[in-house]
């Protein structure tokens, strides 16, 4: 007879590895970063200071932190043909464009590849590091028939963002709630894209292939697109009288409620309350008080009927529009964030090649 096997489903459970870039301590419900408490990095550091952090394995000193910035701004600007293929794709969904450019990026760099050394992968690091908001910008702006903005060295990596999207640099209080989110969302283990860039990694492939691959696995709705699709939930939310009565009719539909459960996190994802603070500070007219009421309806009546917690993608999703980007947009700014750890996972992944 043929010996049935049971799978785990989503390699709940199964051990593909060890990493020292973090660490989730499920039981107390935190997270780590390189040994440093995340929550704390949130209210304490710059987002360059964490990237720093997983990629370089330590804070920087000073000097470091001042080279690493001057490098990250130097890089911004796009060559002229990939500016046109980008905008040859304004009317693809940003994450296709954007992993396409990736890619470009990668085949434009055909003497350096295959060369998997540390040094040369956080070389190409910084230069993603720079030129994916770059990307994300500039298919913004031509997926809306609006003139390119260019990058400008003078602005923080963040304020250069935000210029090249509206051409306005926000206030304090906005810019401070997105470095959050960047911290927040930097990098969380062996998560289905980190593990794509892993395994693609594993092949002696190089950086470039490893990011592709991974934000071909982020794009997904169950996974970074998430963000995306708690906000179509709470644009529907809004439209009805009771959350009560809502909730239970997509739920007798066998509808996902996206931005609740984590398979790491049993007693609430420790990213939440840091970034619920942040997106309740945004919040100032009418439309965004109506949302938030909404927004924490739901996170009560899912606890209550489901037993369920929201995870980050529950206040990073309506956060991001209070600050003004289009659904679309949500999960390549994830990328803009998350460039940092699966890089931090590709590095530690070549080296133990090297071991092997």
């Amino acid at each position: 007879m043929t010996k049935i096997i049971k799978a785990p489903k989503g390699l709940e459970g199964v051990v593909v590895d060890t990493t020292s870039v973090s660490n989730v301590n499920a039981e107390l419900s935190k997270l780590f970063y390189r040994g440093y408490e995340v929550a704390k990095l949130s209210r304490e550091k710059s987002f360059d200071e964490v990237a720093y952090l997983l990629v370089y394995d330590s804070l920087p000193k000073n000097e470091e932190l001042v080279d690493f910035i001057a490098k990250e701004k130097k890089y911004r600007p796009l060559q002229e043909d990939i500016q046109k293929m980008i905008i040859d794709l304004k009317e693809a969904h940003p994450m296709d464009a954007l992993r396409t450019a990736v890619s470009f990026l990668g085949a434009k760099k055909p003497n350096r590849s295959f060369d998997i050394d540390t040094k040369v992968n956080q070389d190409k690091f910084i230069n993603l590091y720079a030129q994916i908001p770059t990307i994300i910008a500039y298919h913004y702006r031509a997926s809306k028939g609006l003139e390119i903005i260019e990058p400008l060295e003078r602005l923080t990596r963040s304020e250069n963002f935000f210029n090249m999207c509206f051409g306005t640099i926000p206030s304090k209080e906005i810019l401070k709630a997105f470095e959050v989110s960047m911290i927040l969302y930097a990098e969380h283990s062996f998560n289905a894209s980190t593990f794509s860039a892993r395994v693609i990694t594993s092949t002696t492939s190089d950086l470039h292939s490893a990011i592709t691959g991974a934000i071909g696995a982020l794009k997904g709705p169950l996974h970074g697109g998430a963000n995306e699709q708690v906000m179509y939930v709470l644009k529907d939310l809004i439209k009805s009288n009771n959350t009560e009565d809502w909730l239970k009719e997509q739920l007798d539909k066998k509808r996902k409620i996206m931005g609740f459960g984590h398979r790491v996190y049993k007693n609430g994802d420790s990213r939440v309350p840091t970034m619920q603070k942040h997106l309740e500070l945004l919040t100032s007219t009418e439309e965004e008080k109506l949302l938030l009421k909404k927004q924490k309806e739901l996170a009560e009546c899912m606890t209550k009927t489901k037993g369920i917690l929201p995870n980050l993608d529950f206040p990073a999703g309506p956060a991001y529009h209070m600050m003004g980007f289009d659904i679309p947009t949500f999960t390549p700014i994830f990328v803009m964030s998350r460039i940092v750890g699966w890089t931090a996972h590709v590095i530690e992944q070549t080296e133990n090649i090297e071991l092997l």
